[in-house]
């Protein structure tokens, strides 16, 4: 007699079987997929198991349940991966700064590993744009969400003249992941605040300059200052003091 399925083998049967309708129709983001009733009976599966496989797909982004019009494909996302990553820094054991001195080598070494390859791809329309999310940058200096949509916004369009769509998903997960731990644990200082500003210009003029080794020691000066305080804040720790400072609204970059 065959063996039983517990629910979560089933379930990831099911959200396998929904995977390769999908490859096999060659869905594209925001094809709709067959209603529920359709899929029971294409599937044989309960509604219940439909059901927890949608769900579980949906967290992955891969299908996105638009309730009152159906389920699409979804647009395959990092968004759960910027989450696991953020999680992941808040919960590294044995050390609270560790999963956040990971994120902060991660980015540097993404953005310093591609710093040719940036230079050489920004158009003028480019640097024009770097030029007015620096200016934005400076006018919201005391930092908040325009601050933090700016950065963003700005690492996001360094990449972007790559047209490789995973490095810019990969780009704004990272960058979502550092803005979520970064809070918890006190690192960013206003004098922080106003280096990052003048890193970001600096970037600019270097891409503009075409100077790609330029530009990869502004990534690395980016991030200097963090570095150091995680470096204090981990000696700290280990002495039994606390470097720390209050938890901030939002991080900076």
């Amino acid at each position: 007699m065959r063996p039983r399925r517990g629910r979560p083998s089933l379930r990831k049967e099911v959200a396998d079987e929904i995977k390769r309708h999908m490859l096999d129709n060659r869905m594209r983001p925001g094809d709709p997929l067959p209603t529920e009733a359709e899929l029971c009976a294409t599937l044989r599966a309960s509604r219940s198991s439909v059901r927890e496989a949608v769900k579980s797909l949906a967290a992955l982004d891969i299908v996105e349940v638009r309730h009152g019009h159906g389920t699409y494909v979804g647009t395959l996302g990092l968004s759960a991966l910027a989450e696991s990553m953020t999680f992941r820094g808040l919960l590294s054991p044995g050390d609270a700064f560790r999963g956040y001195a990971d994120l902060v080598d991660v980015r540097e070494l993404f953005e310093r590993g591609n710093a040719e390859r940036i230079v050489g791809a920004l158009t003028p329309g480019h640097l024009d744009r770097l030029d007015g999310l620096v200016a934005e940058m400076e006018r919201h200096r005391a930092g908040g969400d325009a601050f933090l949509a700016a950065d963003r916004a700005f690492h996001t369009l360094l990449v972007e003249p790559l047209g490789n769509d995973l490095i810019s998903q990969l780009s704004q997960a990272l960058w979502d992941s550092y803005a979520g731990v970064g809070p918890h644990l006190g690192l960013i200082t206003a004098e922080d605040e106003r280096h990052t500003v003048d890193v970001h210009r600096h970037l600019t003029d270097t891409a503009k300059a075409g100077d790609a080794a330029a530009f990869a020691a502004a990534v690395t000066d980016h991030y200097a200052p963090v570095r150091r305080r995680l470096a204090k804040a981990r000696t700290a720790a280990g002495n039994g003091t606390s470097a720390t400072v209050p938890c901030r609204r939002a991080a900076r970059r």
